[in-house]
């Protein structure tokens, strides 16, 4: 009985013996075949790829630019190919291994050791690694792509999308430096994307092996830890932030408001008694610069570092600056408002300011430009301006009138009355002199030789005084010479026998000659004349 059942039992591992090499004949034949199969299918299809570039394939575009040419395309197909022809050996020779080791009893423990191989932490962190290499060089690849597009990209636009910025006639930045400027930018921004992704493969393909994880964790914790600490600051800071948020929404439209009220004052749409609407644009600048410094004030609080000490310093030390170095500069602002509201002037006023006579050309906060008659542009500290005394000679210049005047002496000979008509008549005859309100003369003063004649004349052309004067003085010589009235001022000393009147001969008769000398004889009292 014994015999029989050994018998039996070798009969059937015989048997399972036999199936076991039927079956590995089996796996190496369907094993050879495969591979065979994969090696005719994958030349063949690479052939058919190569050939079909300028047919089936063609370059990728974007924005009128070729991205990827059809022969690059060609390429990384051919190159994805050949990956998976390799993963695909692979996984044909795992696979007959792991059927071929599971046949027998005594090869099964080769297959567990095999298994054991392949996923073991060295083996997984080379596949990890292998993995990750090719995902950074699709990326490398991706990037050193990407730029020169880009770089081609903005290279087209000159001209068209990228122009000159100017203003008025003049260029800031023409579209060449423009695009220069754009060029020399993406290839900074080319060589930091490259830096971030060897920052982020290295700390990666080190995290796969346990020898070198810790330096994975010290690598990313360069970048994380300030990363995180900044994130962290930024929403514990979230709070101040809505409320500065808040506080400029708020302010800007008070701002809105002011400035509303402000401009119907100044269309004289709003009427406040005693405030002039010439006052609502200075009034609503400073009460925007008041509003801008209190919402400032509020908001400091608020902003980050406030409260630390080198906040505090700088903060100090800027107002130490600003109160030491602007006396004179906040001085002549203070005297900029007073003379907004003081309205002493206005710009066009022809105005004298101490011993400078012109047209106010400027007003502003620190100073006040005089151009003078003479095309001379003097500027005044405000604060000089309201410490002088001010005569502004267009303020009533159209409503009443600007009174020019002259003084002109004539000897008590002329009978006074024809002085005034002779000094009325020139002023008539005088260009841009009013003839309502008429020309009048004031007799000022009754000196030792002459009385002094005052003429007054309105003119509402303030500008022009100058012309005005010059135009008036040649009119009264005129009137006067013919008239055949000498004017003897200040001084005037003549012998009058014998020398001819003080007036220009175009003014004389033709028939006037002077008169010759007079002798006396003082040995005969009694002959008053002699020759």
């Amino acid at each position: 009985m014994l015999s029989i059942h050994v018998f039996v039992l070798l009969q059937e591992t015989w048997q399972d013996w036999l199936l076991s090499i039927f079956l590995l004949f089996v796996l190496i034949a369907a094993f050879i075949t495969l591979f065979k199969l994969t090696r005719r299918f994958f030349p063949k299809l690479l052939d058919r790829v190569g050939r079909s570039e300028s047919v089936h394939i063609r370059s990728w575009r974007m924005f009128g630019q070729e991205f990827i040419s059809a022969g690059e395309l060609v390429i990384l197909l051919i190159t994805a190919l050949r990956l998976a022809h390799f993963a695909l050996l692979a996984f044909l020779v795992y696979t007959f291994l792991s059927f071929s080791f599971g046949l027998f009893d005594e090869t099964r423990a080769w297959m567990d050791t095999l298994f054991s191989f392949l996923v073991s932490p060295t083996v997984n962190g080379l596949f990890l690694t292998a993995v990750s290499t090719g995902v950074f060089l699709v990326i490398y690849r991706f990037i050193n792509l990407l730029f020169p597009f880009i770089t081609r990209v903005v290279q087209s636009w000159k001209g068209t999308r990228i122009r000159t910025i100017s203003i008025q006639n003049t260029n800031l930045l023409t579209a060449e430096r423009i695009t220069n400027m754009a060029a020399i930018a993406l290839r900074i921004g080319r060589f930091a994307a490259l830096i971030l992704l060897w920052y982020l493969y290295l700390p990666t393909v080190f995290s796969f092996f346990e020898a070198t994880q810790t330096w994975a964790a010290t690598l990313i914790g360069y970048v994380l830890k300030p990363i995180v600490t900044m994130g962290s600051a930024f929403i514990n800071y979230l709070p101040n932030l809505f409320t500065i948020i808040v506080i400029l929404f708020i302010s800007r439209y008070i701002l809105k408001f002011i400035g509303f009220i402000f401009k119907e004052i100044d269309q004289e749409s709003i009427t406040i008694p005693g405030f002039i609407a010439e006052w609502a644009q200075p009034t609503y600048k400073i009460v925007r610069f008041l509003v801008m410094v209190f919402v400032a004030i509020v908001i400091f609080p608020y902003l980050p570092g406030s409260d630390s000490p080198a906040f505090q310093g700088i903060s100090l030390f800027v107002g130490v600056l600003f109160s030491l170095g602007s006396t004179t500069a906040i001085a002549n602002i203070v005297a900029g408002v007073v003379l907004t509201y003081m309205r002493p002037f206005k710009v066009g006023d022809r105005v004298k300011i101490a011993d400078t006579m012109g047209d106010v050309v400027e007003k502003t906060l620190l100073v006040t430009r005089v151009r003078t008659i003479k095309n001379v542009d003097i500027t005044i500290p405000n604060a000089m301006v309201l410490g002088s005394h001010i005569i502004n000679f267009s303020m009533s210049a159209d409503d009443r009138g600007l009174i020019l005047h002259t003084v002109v002496t004539i000897g008590y000979d002329v009978p006074w009355r024809q002085v005034h008509d002779l000094l009325i008549s020139a002023a008539l005859t005088t260009e841009h002199i009013l003839h309502e309100p008429s020309p009048f003369v004031l007799q000022t003063g009754l000196n030792d030789y002459y009385p002094v004649y005052e003429l007054n004349a309105y003119t509402n052309n303030p500008s022009r005084m100058a012309r005005i004067y010059s135009e008036l003085h040649q009119n009264i010589q005129d009137k006067f010479n013919e008239s055949g009235v000498e004017i003897l001022s200040p001084a005037y000393s003549a012998v009058r026998d014998g020398n001819s009147m003080a007036v220009p001969p175009d003014y004389l008769p033709k028939s006037y000659q002077a008169p010759g000398f007079r002798l006396f004889s003082f040995g005969n009292p009694t002959n008053k004349e002699g020759h």
